[in-house]
């Protein structure tokens, strides 16, 4: 296992880009018509693309926190945030190339409809979070891990349900990177976890609290519980989020009894 915060940025920078551009010229483009795509989807594409997008929000509101102050997780955020962009314009390329053309001026539109409540939230936040300095860093962590877990294994489900094999080279591609992405959030929150006790009891407290699908908030709940009950439908779903999201939860130091993500995905797919 990774012993420090720069353990786990050499070994994120010793990882390749995936979605690089001789990635992005072997997409058969072109070819994204020739296979049916069920309209359900359309939804959860656009709600995938936004997300990855508002990757600027996010990192705007990490850098008000002392979080940044640790500089191998302000290295890793800095080069996170140049990915998670990318992923939202190649989503917004197939979506065109499938029949769905967007606008050009999509990602301005999808600001404009955040919630209030998400803006208000977000100007007092940091207040409260800045007040437990260095130690909310494992929450912030914490976090990302449950939602970049949650991300990849959102696109897996994505590709088995379509079944559409453009979508599934592309998924893949970007998958691999969220991998990356996932496993840096883990190993600095069993890091910092690991260190303190009131760590984890401030993480415990937020994430069984506090905790909300990855997206939500900046997208409307309403939206949050489609992506959820289209790609996570019925018990195998549930299942599938414990085993591959809940259960690395459960493996850090201290939150072995969550159950947070499971709970709040089966209370949408077996409603």
């Amino acid at each position: 296992l990774l012993q420090t915060e720069q353990d786990a940025l050499d070994w994120y920078e010793r990882q390749d880009r995936v979605v690089t551009p001789e990635f992005i010229a072997g997409i058969p483009w072109k070819r994204i018509k020739d296979h049916p795509l069920d309209e359900r989807f359309i939804p959860i594409l656009i709600y995938m693309r936004d997300v990855e997008r508002f990757t600027e929000i996010y990192t705007k509101e990490l850098y008000r926190t002392p979080t940044m102050q640790d500089p191998a997780i302000k290295a890793f955020v800095d080069r996170w945030s140049t990915e998670e962009p990318v992923h939202a314009e190649l989503l917004d390329r197939f979506l065109n190339e499938a029949g769905y053309p967007t606008s050009d001026k999509w990602y301005e539109e999808a600001k404009a409809r955040i919630p209030r409540s998400y803006r208000v939230t977000n100007f007092f936040t940091p207040m409260l979070t800045n007040g437990f300095g260095s130690h909310f860093s494992a929450v912030h962590m914490t976090w990302g891990a449950i939602n970049e877990y949650s991300t990849l294994n959102g696109y897996q489900r994505l590709w088995e349900t379509t079944k559409h094999p453009v979508l599934e080279q592309l998924l893949r591609g970007i998958a691999r990177e969220e991998a990356a992405h996932s496993f840096f959030y883990w190993s600095v929150a069993r890091i910092k976890l690991e260190r303190s006790s009131f760590s984890q009891s401030l993480a415990r407290f937020f994430i069984r609290n506090f905790w909300s699908p990855v997206g939500q908030g900046t997208k409307p709940k309403s939206e949050a519980d489609v992506v959820i009950k289209t790609l996570f439908d019925g018990q195998a779903g549930v299942d599938f989020m414990q085993q591959r999201v809940n259960q690395q939860l459960q493996r850090l130091p201290g939150l072995s009894s969550l159950t947070t993500v499971t709970d709040r995905i089966a209370a949408i797919s077996l409603a």
